[in-house]
């Protein structure tokens, strides 16, 4: 039972923490990037701004990186969203496969459980008889108790690891797209980059 107990301990923290890190409002702040887009236009995006931006969101960290990347042209800058989002989806993806494996391990602990307990019944047997059927069904009754606790634990965990993988999946095609719209603004010939330009395609400084 203590394996099980920590691992349900171990589940229920990382569905709080999930839950909080996960928040749409804290990912995808909203109109961040027509607020970015703005303070290019309006020569308003300084190296204060800038540091902001990425360190202020997920989105703004893949917003950060685009602009920094804009000279490289159309593809460069995919190629520089795709890394800045690879390094966010793995943030986000934090601690998911070790609630996968609390659900899976659960039910198999619990299992354990009641192999070793009924061993234990049958040993109980062959030491005493079979004369006490309160005792044997006491020792069954205790052994099947793992297995209950282990399925208590694993169905749970396994629900909600499905249901923050749906969730990462739907902020990663959100950042996708939010990432896409910058890249055909900023490619726009149209679109003034004269702010943008300050920034250098390899470092993280303003010039």
């Amino acid at each position: 039972m203590a394996p099980i107990i920590t691992c349900s301990v171990i589940s229920v923290a990382i569905c709080f923490e999930r839950f909080w890190s996960l928040r749409s409002s804290q990912i995808l702040p909203k109109n961040l990037l027509a607020k970015v887009l703005n303070w290019i236009k309006n020569n308003e995006l300084d190296a204060k701004r800038f540091k902001s931006l990425r360190n202020g969101s997920p989105l703004g960290k893949i917003l950060a990186a685009g602009v920094m990347n804009h000279r490289r042209g159309r593809d460069g800058m995919k190629v520089s969203l795709e890394e800045a989002a690879n390094d966010v989806i793995h943030d986000l993806e934090r601690y998911l496969n070790t609630l996968g494996t609390v659900a899976a391990i659960s039910p198999l602990l619990g299992l354990l459980g009641t192999v070793i307990g009924m061993i234990k019944v049958f040993t109980t047997i062959k030491m005493e008889g079979t004369g006490n059927s309160m005792l044997l069904a006491g020792g069954i009754s205790e052994a099947l108790i793992t297995t209950a606790a282990g399925l208590t634990v694993a169905i749970p965990s396994l629900f909600f690891h499905r249901f923050f993988q749906r969730r990462v999946d739907k902020l990663v095609i959100d950042l996708e797209q939010e990432s896409l719209k910058l890249v055909e603004i900023m490619q726009n010939k149209d679109f003034d980059l004269s702010d943008a330009s300050r920034y250098d395609v390899s470092a993280t400084k303003v010039k």
